[in-house]
């Protein structure tokens, strides 16, 4: 099963679920030991199939850390923080967590975009 670690201890995805807005984008680093990385990356897989189904899901993508790291990153676009809650308390997807290796830790986090003037948009 995965170990959650908060990315923001001080607001920890437990507290972004219970906010609303939208659209967002999921950021999510994963760590895992040199042993376990296929295992990660098929448990990610079966998710991503599984999240790609689910109301308000726009998309994903993950990569991988250059070298020898065991560290992952991925990120999910949503229409908005009641989609992405609503998936990620499915139990079927609860379930499915129990499938990551045991040395795999996630630290999820919820992003909104802002506007950076001459640099980027909203």
């Amino acid at each position: 099963m995965v170990e959650f670690k908060p990315l923001d201890p001080a607001f920890p995805i437990e507290q972004q679920l219970g906010t609303e807005s939208g659209p967002v984008v999921l950021v999510n680093l994963f760590t895992v030991d040199p042993e376990d990385q296929e295992a990660l990356v098929e448990a990610w897989r079966n998710d991503a199939l599984w999240m790609k189904k689910q109301p308000g899901y726009i998309s994903t993508q993950l990569h991988k850390a250059v070298g020898e790291s065991g560290m992952y990153f991925n990120y999910a676009v949503w229409d908005s923080v009641e989609d992405f809650r609503n998936a990620f308390a499915n139990p079927e997807f609860q379930q499915a967590l129990s499938h990551y290796p045991s040395s795999a830790v996630s630290a999820p986090h919820l992003f909104e975009k802002i506007a950076v003037p001459n640099c980027c948009t909203a």
